[in-house]
C-alpha cells in the first residue's frame, strides 16, 4: 500500500512538473512570436516605405502616407498625377509580405490656377537661407499640396521656427484662400 501511494505521490509531481513545463514553452514561444511580429512589422513598414519614395512620379507637391494593418498597406494623401496614384499602389504590391493594398489616395483635380499657386508657394517657401535646406533630395521634406487655391503643408521640419516661416511664407502667395500647416517637428 505505501508502495503504491508513493507511486502515486511520484505521478502526481511528474504531470505537475510536465503541465509546468508546458506552460513555460508555451509562454516562451508567444513572447518570441510577439517579438518576431514586432521584427517583422519593423521591416514590412521600411519596405514600405521604401518602395513609397522610390515612386519616380513623386514629388514636393505630393503627400502620400499610410497605415499598416498587419500585412495589409492602407494608402492615403493627394497627389498631382493619376500615375503616382497607380505607381504606388503597384509598387506598395510588389513588396515581400504585404498581402493586401487599400489605394485611398486622392488625386487632386487638373487646375492651371493651382499649377500657378504650386509654382509660386515652391518659389516662395523655400527661396532664401532659412527653409531652402528642405527642398534638397530627391523627396522634400516639406510637401506643398494644393487643392482648389486651398494649401496644405505636409512633412517635417526640424523646429518649431522653421514651421512657422513655412506657413507666413505660404499665406504670402497671391491668389491662395487657406494655408493649412501639417507641418511635424522631427
Amino acid at each position: 500500500m505505501k508502495f503504491r501511494s508513493n507511486l502515486l505521490k511520484v505521478a502526481r509531481v511528474s504531470v505537475a512538473l510536465a503541465l509546468a513545463a508546458i506552460t513555460i514553452g508555451a509562454y516562451t514561444a508567444s513572447a518570441a512570436t510577439t517579438q518576431d511580429q514586432a521584427v517583422n512589422e519593423q521591416a514590412l513598414n521600411k519596405k514600405v516605405h521604401h518602395a513609397l519614395v522610390m515612386n519616380p512620379w513623386y514629388g514636393v507637391f505630393d503627400n502620400i502616407t499610410y497605415q499598416l494593418n498587419g500585412t495589409q498597406v492602407v494608402l492615403s494623401g493627394q497627389v498631382v498625377l493619376p500615375a503616382t496614384k497607380s505607381d504606388a499602389e503597384k509598387s506598395v504590391q510588389h513588396v515581400a509580405g504585404v498581402t493586401e493594398v487599400v489605394d485611398n489616395i486622392q488625386v487632386l483635380p487638373v487646375s492651371n490656377f493651382d499649377n500657378q499657386i504650386r509654382r509660386a508657394e515652391f518659389r516662395r517657401i523655400f527661396s532664401g537661407d532659412t527653409l531652402g535646406r528642405y527642398a534638397m533630395g530627391a523627396v522634400p521634406s516639406i510637401h506643398i499640396i494644393v487643392n482648389n487655391g486651398n494649401v496644405t503643408l505636409e512633412g517635417t521640419v526640424m523646429n518649431q521656427m522653421d514651421a512657422n516661416i513655412a506657413r507666413i511664407r505660404a499665406n504670402e502667395v497671391p491668389g491662395v484662400f487657406s494655408v493649412t500647416n501639417n507641418l511635424h517637428i522631427g
